[in-house]
């Protein structure tokens, strides 16, 4: 499959038709990042109820969220590269599609099976919305004002992710689980419509191939080490989980090969020589890994250790998510001005005291002190992640913005997929790996004097993550500050 580049000659920094309302095409990008965030969040809080109603086993109910991502990170490049074929706009607009028609099916499951497929489904939808979402404000912004526009969507993806918690809280405690996923359909129609009236598609278009190998090979690798970490999380090391572990990196390895060969590789490799590229890339997969796993940490300690209610527990977290959108236009804003690295880095440096401050809740800590903690956190995420989106999009040449956000997206969900089963695997040496992934799907509660011991590796999972955040940073801070016109495409 190929199509040819229309405007190929044309400069990175070359002006080109914009769309006659920007700030109607960042809402549309902001709705997007938005509903992905509702689902990535409130379906952590229906777990209980979907395992219940559909008698889904402790092992397998994971890739109710697993599964989403784990699509999106496979399929992030080639979507991105769709966009730089067909049009972004067009691509975008058919996650939303996707998105919708994957939303109803999951609503109407009927088994495990189903549900686990339908979600792969909505994860396709998912990774067109989240690949091209930035390629299209990259479309429509120029690169002094692109930090501030990714600050606003940074709104959309705390804003979604408070009516995630909040409304999950409310779905598991008076409705049906489906609601989780009826909602998406309003929303998701009204931004159909409202994208076709306004996003407007530049015209550039890249000769390119899908690289059907370099995607295969990259998704049996990481499967192979998703599958061994979720498997360490309710059993233990056996060869088998060793034999997975071992053919997910031969496979990582071979799909290495394969984009250092393929003429149109999936991965471009040659964007991991521009100065600003690698460091950022590996700073966002660093955060996820370190922060993704917050969410469902601070669930786990809530509603095991403390035995909140879902509702109560979600409402804990919502100022957090209020104070971390506010602080997105600001931060993006800065980086527009003074560079991305000093915003990037001050956000993982907030983000690092943060988890510090999780280590230390112990049974009897305040919940405000719980609060207040997800109040600094979400802050130093309303520092990095625009900075960091604006640096990544800044050393993209223009008509590889597609690939480009489909890359970023590909790091940045590496490290949310495997965030999670590290997460339980390190809080589960206090107790048996059983009772701790029933506390956290919600199945059980802890007693008094289990609840300490609980409570202790929580803390240690939250230490780990620290290290890995520290990890983040160092390579945030070293970036390299030179123009992003040295990529070598340009």
């Amino acid at each position: 499959m190929s199509v040819e580049r229309r405007g190929a000659g044309t400069a990175p920094g070359a002006a080109r038709a914009p769309t006659p309302h920007p700030n109607l095409a960042l809402l549309v990008v902001v709705i997007g990042v938005l509903i992905t965030a509702i689902d990535t969040t409130i379906v952590v809080l229906a777990l209980p109820e979907i395992q219940r109603s559909l008698h889904i086993g402790l092992a397998s109910v994971v890739w109710v969220i697993i599964g989403y991502l784990f699509v999106i990170t496979v399929l992030s490049t080639q979507v991105g590269r769709l966009g730089d074929m067909f049009g972004r706009v067009r691509m975008y607009e058919t996650g939303f599609v996707v998105f919708i028609a994957g939303s109803l099916a999951c609503a109407l499951a009927w088994n495990e099976a189903s549900l686990v497929a339908f979600r792969l489904a909505q994860g396709v939808g998912g990774a067109l919305i989240t690949a091209n979402s930035g390629a299209v404000i990259a479309d429509n912004f120029p690169e002094d004002r692109r930090g501030r526009a990714y600050g606003f969507n940074s709104i959309g993806f705390n804003t979604g992710a408070v009516f995630g918690v909040a409304l999950g809280g409310i779905i598991v405690t008076y409705f049906s689980w489906r609601w989780i996923f009826w909602i998406n359909l309003p929303i998701g129609i009204a931004a159909v419509a409202l994208a076709r009236r306004v996003l407007v598609d530049p015209g550039t278009r890249e000769r390119s191939r899908l690289d059907w190998l370099g995607m295969a090979t990259l998704g049996l690798g990481l499967f192979g080490l998703l599958w061994a970490m979720v498997k360490l999380t309710s059993e233990s090391l056996d060869p088998t989980i060793i034999g997975y572990f071992v053919g997910g990196l031969v496979m990582l390895v071979v799909c290495w090969q394969v984009e250092r060969r393929v003429r149109q590789p999936m991965l471009d490799l040659s964007l991991f020589r521009v100065p600003t590229m690698t460091p950022s890339l590996l700073a966002a997969m660093f955060q996820s890994l370190a922060n993704f796993s917050v969410l469902f940490l601070l669930l786990m300690y809530l509603q095991g250790a403390r035995q909140l209610s879902p509702i109560h527990a979600s409402l804990l977290l919502v100022p957090g998510y209020v104070i971390g959108g506010l602080v997105g236009p600001f931060a993006g804003r800065i980086a527009d001005r003074r560079g991305a690295a000093l915003p990037a880095t001050v956000g993982l440096g907030i983000q690092t005291v943060a988890l510090l401050a999780y280590a230390q809740l112990g049974l009897s800590a305040p919940l405000w002190a719980v609060a207040a903690a997800y109040v600094v956190g979400a802050l130093g995420g309303g520092f990095f992640f625009p900075s960091n989106n604006s640096a990544v999009m800044k050393a993209a040449p223009h008509y590889d913005f597609g690939i480009t956000s489909g890359l970023l997206r590909t790091f940045a969900n590496v490290g949310m997929v495997f965030s999670f089963a590290l997460a339980i695997v390190v809080a589960a040496q206090s107790i048996t790996k059983k009772e701790a992934f029933a506390i956290f799907v919600g199945n059980d509660t802890l007693t008094r004097s289990t609840a300490a011991a609980f409570t202790d590796g929580v803390h240690a999972a939250f230490l780990a993550s620290t290290s890995l955040m520290v990890i983040a940073a160092v390579l945030s801070a070293v970036r390299n500050h030179s123009p992003a016109a040295e990529h070598p495409k340009s």
